[in-house]
């Protein structure tokens, strides 16, 4: 598993995780990928940050490490990474109404037959077309690891959420 940061069309920045680059390339070029805050398909790989391990101390006593060079005069200084801005909670839930929205206008519901439905379409058996459902977890991983694109939704069918 890889995590992205992602950033949309409007600046806004946010993570998910992709199990390869190439699932991450596929869903992408697929226009399968969203801002969760304002929805926009206009998504892309952000700078991220590298994370570094720092030495450790055995048992014995402290690593043995070169003191640094100090910087040079004319090297500016090191910027910390800044938080993007997180939306609040309200902003959150608009935007998950309107990816349900356009969700729902634009798919077909196929139930808890998610999963044959999709790997159908992906076999060239079923029309292609956009659609949503539920699937068992197992069902899930095994249409990723397949190569079927799919992604979880931030939302619960209308007809569960009784």
């Amino acid at each position: 598993m890889i995590r992205y940061t992602l950033k949309c069309s409007e600046d806004h920045q946010f993570e998910s995780w992709f199990r390869s680059a190439e699932a991450f390339e596929t869903l992408r070029a697929g226009g399968q990928l969203s801002c969760p805050v304002c929805g926009s398909a206009d998504v892309h790989k952000a700078m991220m940050a590298p994370r570094v391990s720092t030495a450790r101390k055995d048992e014995t006593g402290p690593v043995n490490v070169a003191p640094e060079a100090p910087p040079a005069a004319s090297t500016p200084p090191q910027a910390t990474p800044m938080e993007p801005p997180r939306p609040s909670p309200e902003e959150v839930e608009q935007a998950i109404a309107r990816l349900r929205a356009e969700v729902e206008a634009k798919s077909d519901y196929v139930g808890v037959e998610f999963a044959k439905e999709a790997r159908k379409i992906h076999e060239g058996e079923a029309p292609a077309r956009p659609i949503y459902g539920e699937a068992k977890l197992d069902d899930a991983k095994a249409l990723l690891e397949d190569g079927v694109p799919v992604v979880p939704l931030p939302f619960a069918p209308k007809r569960k959420m009784n």
